[in-house]
């Protein structure tokens, strides 16, 4: 009889390692976390060991505090070595963020999908002084707070180069399929979505690894967000897509090595623990929704619990996603209501 899968998750370390420390979670694999100035407060990046020089994992956000850090960790942990490859998982700024002073200042070769090289080579050029027009419709068809949409309007926006060094011409592309070979090991290359589009994932073939990036945590979901970029999307459609595809990979002893929290040990119950809290949120959002509301008051059953200021906007990104999956599989009607909010209701 086949052993029965792990019904809890479990988890090899207690605690992360301290800034400029490194943790090895296996041979030649080091686990580094940097801060992030926000309320999911860092990052996990990794550390292969090539031999002659290390490969990286993700970089963390361009800030003078970061590469200071890093400085301590090339000269400490990773014991003065070169580092020859960065490989971003995702075009997100906590990820890529540092990419192209690797490239630029320590020669290293940037591997991502191609993707997301073009989402934060075009996003570090494009600087707005000012929230564009686009954005603020975005906001309002939402059903933005109005007091927290006029102190957006009446600050400079974020900007992806706030925080993103310069991104000079040329990357190595990953697809779905390849093979890397990173830190001794043999990679197989996977392609995530929904959280960032064409997000990579890698797996052994050598041992039981799996570089998971963002697109699948051990105690949190990654945010699926719908922006003014493309306000009609369906990135929960996509996520849930990739999550079935990947969850074929899973095997119940793979570490799974993530870029936020904690490593854990049981992919598949994840996957599943993951794939079922999007279908239950929906449900319970088109029982919600058999009243008509805007995004931002879907809050509640999508999220049970307060939602604070420094969650709100990453909080309406999501709940635009949900309304929209909803809406574009035919289950809700929308109608734009006098300040210019979509209202969302179920159909009967």
């Amino acid at each position: 009889m086949d052993a029965q899968p792990p019904r809890t998750l479990s988890f090899p370390w207690d605690n992360p390692p301290e800034t400029g420390e490194a943790i090895e979670v296996a041979e030649g694999v080091l686990w580094l976390r940097l801060p992030l100035p926000m309320k999911l407060d860092h990052v996990n990046v990794y550390a292969l060991d090539d031999g002659d020089g290390w490969t990286l994992v993700d970089t963390g956000f361009d800030t003078r505090k970061t590469r200071d850090i890093w400085a301590g960790l090339l000269a400490g942990p990773l014991k003065g070595k070169p580092v020859r490859r960065v490989v971003a998982t995702h075009h997100h700024p906590d990820h890529i963020g540092l990419a192209g002073w690797f490239q630029t200042d320590f020669g290293a070769e940037l591997v991502t999908s191609r993707t997301s090289w073009l989402f934060a080579r075009m996003l570090t050029l494009d600087v707005q002084e000012v929230m564009p027009p686009e954005t603020e419709a975005y906001y309002r068809s939402a059903g933005m707070d109005p007091e927290l949409l006029a102190q957006r309007k009446a600050e400079r926006p974020f900007n992806f180069a706030n925080v993103v060094a310069p991104l000079p011409l040329g990357y190595t592309r990953v697809k779905e399929g390849d093979t890397i070979r990173m830190g001794g090991r043999r990679w197989a290359v996977h392609m995530g979505d929904g959280h960032a589009p064409e997000h990579a994932t890698f797996w052994s073939l050598d041992d039981d690894l799996v570089l998971t990036g963002d697109q699948i945590l051990s105690s949190i979901s990654p945010n699926i967000g719908v922006h003014a970029t493309e306000p009609l999307a369906d990135p929960l459609a996509e996520w849930l897509a990739a999550c079935e595809h990947l969850s074929v990979l899973a095997r119940p002893g793979q570490l799974a090595l993530g870029g936020h929290k904690m490593p854990f040990v049981g992919l598949p119950l994840r996957m599943a623990q993951l794939i079922q809290n999007h279908h239950s949120a929906l449900k319970r959002l088109l029982k919600h929704l058999e009243q008509p509301h805007s995004a931002a008051e879907c809050f509640p059953p999508l999220f049970k619990r307060t939602i604070g200021p420094g969650e709100y906007g990453l909080a309406l990104v999501e709940a635009v996603s949900h309304v929209n999956h909803l809406y574009l599989s035919g289950q809700v009607s929308r109608s734009r209501r006098d300040d210019g909010a979509w209202v969302y209701q179920a159909l009967v």
